[in-house]
Order: structure tokens, then sequence, then C-alpha cells
């Protein structure tokens, strides 16, 4: 069975819409109060199944939004997309995953060229 079939996953996305009073909360944080239409995994559910059913790894999304953190070639997370799981990790006291750290950028005081450190 698919997970997003799975008995588990409905419950779940419908606890986590109706905690979300069934809008996305990326829009709402901007101002805007767009309806929700699913529940995006922060942490990417095929890299991180541990963190599956975690409310706290669960948002409501509207669709515009949720292409707006995935890349729909590379099914990798987008810079927005990064930077939201970065957020949230650090919400809840969890270590980013190396390959979702940013690298530090540093200007060289001589010719102010970025290096990455």
């Amino acid at each position: 069975m698919d997970f997003y079939d799975s008995k588990k996953w409905l419950e779940k996305k419908s606890r986590i819409m109706r905690r979300d009073g069934y809008m996305c909360q990326i829009s709402k944080r901007y101002g805007k109060m767009i309806p929700a239409e699913l529940v995006h995994h922060v942490f990417p559910l095929d890299e991180f199944p541990e963190y599956a059913l975690e409310d706290w790894n669960l948002i409501s999304v509207s669709w515009k939004v949720h292409n707006t953190l995935h890349d729909r070639q590379t099914n990798r997370l987008t810079e927005e997309g990064r930077q939201l799981l970065e957020r949230i990790a650090r919400r809840n006291n969890i270590e980013v995953p190396e390959q979702y750290k940013h690298p530090i950028v540093k200007r060289n005081r001589y010719n102010g060229r970025p290096s990455t450190i």
C-alpha cells in the first residue's frame, strides 16, 4: 500500500489541515488567506521517513506554494523549500542535514569577492 493511501496518513493529513485552519500556512505568513489543498512534508518523505507523521514536519499549503518548495524536474527542494526546512529544524532543535545546509559565504577583505568557507 502506498503511504499516501494509508489510514494513518489520511487521518494525520486531516488533523494537520484542521490544525492549520484549512489555510496555506506559507501564504498566511505573507498576509494572504489562500485555501490549503495538501499537506507538505518539510523534511522530504523519501529521505526522512522517520519524520513522516511528525506534526512539526507537516504544513498545509496550496498547490501553487507547494510547487515553489520543490523543483519538479529534479524532485529536490528549492531554495525556498530548503529555507523552510532550516527554520523548522531550528525551531525543533534538529540538526539541519548536511545536504541542506547553506554554505557560508565570506567576502575576501581585499577584493570583496565571495569565497565559500
